[in-house]
């Protein structure tokens, strides 16, 4: 996962580095809220991207070492699988995250270019709300890894309740992904049919922020179901 993200990373900036070699010296660089050009910048502005993408992958790969070295220090077996598992889901995390800002590199660049070949005083496309339909496909794929990982500080369902142990956890981030999942096809269907971008970002972030409220009220709903599931057999054990 790690070179495959990286190699996405890499590409970014090499196909940076070739368009704009085609791309006149003066591009737009922003737009306000309805979509007008509102500054103009140099090309070479276009390269900062692909930095900022280079940057988050040495940020994921740090993770994934230490999950990686922490398997390894590992004597536990359960702890040693643990700290493997969820050095992969990392490695998933932030393959996601480079060919997502990678292909939002692609469309900035190319509304860059056709825009500014034209003589555009608007956006061509409203790269707004590519980037909010890429977001919910991206909570989409995260949902489907989020049951593989084990308890730990960094991914996952992370709060005193879900980690209490293995049980909740393993439920928590079990509901947890489903509502993200959900979201995810929320934050698509909003991007689609909303015509300003605000409009839909907000609308995903509304659908994150529910999805997240009703995962914390089942985690609390596990927890002490889980509480209570003990006591009551300590109660049994008592009796007999």
């Amino acid at each position: 996962m790690k070179k495959a993200m990286w190699i996405i990373s890499f590409i970014a900036l090499a196909g940076t580095a070739i368009v704009l070699q085609f791309m006149p010296d003066q591009v737009p660089m922003h737009y306000d809220n309805v979509g007008n050009i509102d500054r103009w910048g140099s090309k070479y502005e276009n390269l900062i991207f692909p930095v900022i993408i280079l940057a988050m992958s040495l940020f994921w790969t740090l993770f994934i070492k230490y999950y990686e070295k922490k398997a390894l220090r590992e004597i536990d077996g359960k702890e040693s699988a643990g700290a493997s598992s969820n050095a992969k889901v990392l490695g998933i995390v932030g393959l996601c995250m480079a060919a997502m800002f990678t292909v939002m590199q692609g469309f900035i660049l190319y509304g860059a270019y056709t825009e500014a070949v034209s003589g555009a005083t608007t956006w061509s496309f409203d790269i707004g709300k590519v980037s909010v339909i890429l977001m919910g496909i991206i909570f989409i794929i995260l949902g489907n890894f989020m049951t593989k990982t084990r308890i730990n500080s960094t991914v996952g369902v992370r709060v005193s309740w879900s980690m209490y142990n293995d049980n909740t956890w393993r439920k928590c981030n079990r509901f947890g992904a489903f509502a993200i999942m959900i979201a995810g096809v929320v934050t698509i269907i909003m991007a689609v049919l909303l015509k300003n971008s605000f409009g839909a970002a907000m609308a995903s972030v509304g659908a994150v922020i529910l999805a997240s409220a009703v995962t914390l009220i089942y985690a609390h709903k596990v927890y002490v179901q889980e509480i209570e599931s003990k006591k009551g057999g300590k109660t049994s054990d008592r009796v007999c």
